[in-house]
Order: structure tokens, then C-alpha cells, then sequence
């Protein structure tokens, strides 16, 4: 028999339970939040609304153009959506891109972001503490 009441739910966990996660590398503060890793689909949207928008042409033409729906063009531009090659080359090609030089202004973006991250982490993990060693 049960010690239960007959009325009482019981819980039963569907996961065992673990180990709490390791505390971050990085002191996660108020002021300064954990930084976070682009998304592929953030890069490429915002490459392809810059070159868009340096071309001086519309959604709905870029979109026309590539022969993509115009919301889902915004979508990709957003960073909503996830594009397959063959829509990724579209847009390119209807900015007057190759697929590659998408690909490569897209890493392009990815490295400037990952020096920026490293800048950051080296600047604010060692304090100066005044002392200056003179050989």
C-alpha cells in the first residue's frame, strides 16, 4: 500500500537530475552580460541588408529579383530564418553576388566580432593593479 493520501498527486521527475553547470570563464555581472556568439543566420541577413541598402534598392526588389517572397527575404534579413544554399545564392546573385562572396563578407564579419570578443576579454581580465616591474 501507499503512505499517499488517495486524493494527492505524486511527482515523478522525467529527467535524473544533475550536477549544477560549472560556473563561466567570464564573471557574468548586471553591467555586463555574457557575451554571445553570432548566429550564421545573423551574419548573413545582416550582409545581405547592408549590400541592399548600399545599393539603394527594396525589399521587394532585391526580392523580384531573386524570385523569394518579399516577407521572406525580410525574414532572412532579420536573422528569422534559416535559408537553404540555393535561396542564399538567389539573393546573392539578385545583389550582384556570388554565393562565395557572401559566404566570405559573412566570415568576414564573424572574425571582426570573435577580435572584438578577444579584445574585450584581455583588456578587463587582468586589472592593473599599479605595480610595474623594471628590469
Amino acid at each position: 500500500m501507499s503512505n499517499q493520501a488517495p486524493n494527492e498527486a505524486r511527482v515523478i521527475p522525467l529527467r535524473p537530475r544533475t550536477a549544477p553547470a560549472p560556473a563561466p570563464a567570464v564573471p557574468v555581472t548586471p553591467e555586463r552580460p555574457a557575451p554571445r556568439e553570432p548566429l550564421f543566420r545573423d551574419l548573413v541577413g545582416d550582409v545581405l541588408r547592408r549590400e541592399r541598402l548600399a545599393q539603394e534598392r527594396t525589399l521587394k526588389d532585391v526580392a523580384d529579383s531573386a524570385r523569394i517572397s518579399m516577407p521572406y527575404l525580410s525574414e532572412l534579413e532579420r536573422g528569422r530564418k534559416e535559408a537553404s544554399s540555393e535561396v542564399l545564392a538567389a539573393a546573392a546573385g539578385a545583389l550582384g553576388l556570388g554565393l562565395g562572396d557572401l559566404l566570405s563578407l559573412a566570415q568576414s564579419e564573424l572574425t571582426r566580432h570573435a577580435r572584438s570578443r578577444t579584445r574585450a576579454r584581455t583588456t578587463t581580465s587582468a586589472p592593473y593593479n599599479g605595480l610595474c616591474l623594471v628590469a
